[in-house]
């Protein structure tokens, strides 16, 4: 029997017989020598997701909006952690980036499109080279890497950074400042009280 079917037969009688793989996104990398990995949690980008468990995308979505976290913050630290490193970026705030924008749901999605943790449009994404938006490496590595591009945009400002993270640059540029929208005011002030929160953590 060839290899990958051989692992595929195991992961189905795994996936049968425990409840806790079932109910959980599995991530398949294959290495240089063909042999296939197998994963629940990823902790590199190489993983990309093999199998979406659509009812915890279900149970998730309902939560989603509702100011309720998904997952334990704790679980990305050391991507955040290394991405606010490589980028330059405050870790803190990066924290509440992705606090506000999908309650730490990798598989968040919303009506227009916006994806996975930090809610990267695909558009952006493409141009972020974002492989996969619902793989927790690719996407805040994005995510932050995007973060910097507006930071620098905006001399530091963090405030504009983050109005046109949810507004988009140029309604920030046709303002001259953060966009008379409620939505985009209560989502800067909301993500910088979080950001004052996780630093004091």
């Amino acid at each position: 029997m060839p290899i990958h079917r051989l692992v595929l037969s195991t992961l189905a009688l795994l996936l049968a017989i425990s409840p806790a793989l079932s109910s959980a996104d599995i991530y398949k990398y294959e290495d240089s020598e063909g042999v296939l990995h197998f994963t629940d949690a990823p902790t590199d980008h190489k993983f990309k997701v093999f199998m979406r468990d659509i009812q915890k995308d279900k149970r998730l979505r309902t939560n989603f909006g509702l100011g309720k976290i998904s997952r334990n913050p704790a679980e990305f630290d050391h991507i955040i952690n290394s991405c606010a490193t490589e980028f330059g970026v405050d870790k803190a705030l990066v924290k509440a980036v992705i606090h506000a924008e999908s309650g730490y749901n990798p598989n968040a999605l919303s009506n227009k499109g916006a994806a996975g943790l930090m809610q990267l449009m695909p558009g952006t994404a493409h141009d972020l080279k974002v492989a996969d938006s619902f793989n927790p490496s690719d996407n805040i590595r994005g995510g932050v890497r995007y973060l910097r591009f507006l930071l620098d945009t905006f001399k530091g400002n963090v405030t504009l950074a983050l109005a046109a993270y949810n507004a988009g640059l140029t309604k920030v540029a046709k303002h001259g400042g953060v966009p008379p929208y409620e939505e985009t005011r209560n989502y800067v002030s909301k993500v910088l009280n979080y950001q004052k929160n996780y630093a004091a953590n």
